[in-house]
């Protein structure tokens, strides 16, 4: 079976939470309908900047079931679903697809630091598992793993293989993937300090696989947006110029500590940060206040700062 991929932004969001922790589902709700209606072509739900890995199970699937109901649109609808070993992973593809889901992205399993060789079987068995749109996001940072491009090359000849994210600092990887011309989607992550998006875009990627886009939905769709004329190159430029304060302060703390706080204090569903996470540093935020004061998002978004963060 044909899928789709994904192009574009694709938003890997966040988790808005209550204030006693529990998971807002009416926050969860807002976000997707502010998100489609603000460029983003897909989300991810339940990826790191989800913080996911703070998730019990049954919130997990809590999760797939209530949100996959609120689709709007075209909007296509993603889950991570890596679990701590190949099995728990494929229940978690599979619950995705019988809830409704358009897809799901796998990372390497935290923590066990396996090779590439035994990574690219897990991830080869993931997709042998069931019928459904799946990516792989290539995250060293976060699990050590680093697939080459020969792995990745490999996990593409899959049918059900439609997306890649990297985030690692190699544009040389890039590069060999786009040349490769394989049947999906690359991307990479937004962050300034890895430098990719870029040499992904001008190389032929289709989009970004983002966290900023939380805050800057719109400015990231245009940051996102395949290249087909020298517009969009041109465009893509100076947005990416524009927005540079606010993507440095996206990774200024651990993912999703800085865009998380700055949501709450703008009026986003967001909720606090699930322990031992703390907000960013008064600090840090500021650095995030200046940049949402300067690209003007209170009126563009019809968003305001709280009275305690604006002291």
């Amino acid at each position: 079976m044909s899928h789709i991929k994904p192009k574009g932004s694709f938003v890997a969001l966040i988790t808005p939470m209550n204030a006693d922790g529990s998971i807002d589902f009416e926050g969860f709700r807002t976000l997707l309908n502010w998100h489609a209606a603000n460029g983003t072509q897909a989300v991810l739900i339940m990826g790191s900047t989800g913080e996911v890995s703070m998730l019990s199970a049954e919130e997990r699937k809590q999760i797939i079931t209530q949100t996959a109901k609120m689709k709007p649109g075209n909007m296509l609808m993603y889950y991570g679903v890596t679990g701590n070993n190949t099995e728990t992973t494929i229940d978690y593809v599979r619950f995705a697809k019988d809830a409704g889901a358009d897809g799901a992205i796998m990372a390497a399993p935290a923590y066990i630091c396996a090779d590439n060789d035994a990574i690219t079987d897990y991830a080869m068995e993931v997709l042998d598992s069931c019928d459904f749109a799946m990516g792989f996001y290539n995250n060293p940072p976060r699990v050590k793993t680093d697939l080459h491009w020969d792995n990745l090359l490999k996990l593409a000849q899959h049918d059900n293989m439609v997306v890649l994210k990297e985030s690692t600092t190699r544009v040389g990887q890039v590069a060999q993937m786009c040349a490769a011309k394989p049947d999906m989607s690359i991307m990479c992550c937004c962050s300034p300090n890895l430098g990719l998006v870029v040499p992904t875009m001008a190389l032929g990627g289709h989009g970004t696989a983002n966290m900023t886009g939380n805050i800057i939905p719109k400015e990231m769709a245009v940051i996102s947006k395949p290249w087909e004329t020298g517009e969009d190159a041109f465009a893509h430029r100076q947005a990416w110029l524009d927005n540079l304060p606010m993507l440095h302060f996206a990774y200024a703390a651990v993912n999703p500590v800085s865009i998380k706080t700055l949501m709450q204090v703008v009026g986003l569903p967001a909720g606090p940060l699930r322990k031992p996470l703390q907000p960013a540093k008064p600090e840090v935020l500021k650095k995030g206040l200046e940049a949402f004061k300067q690209l003007g998002l209170a009126e563009k978004y019809g968003l305001s700062v709280s009275k305690i963060a604006a002291e």
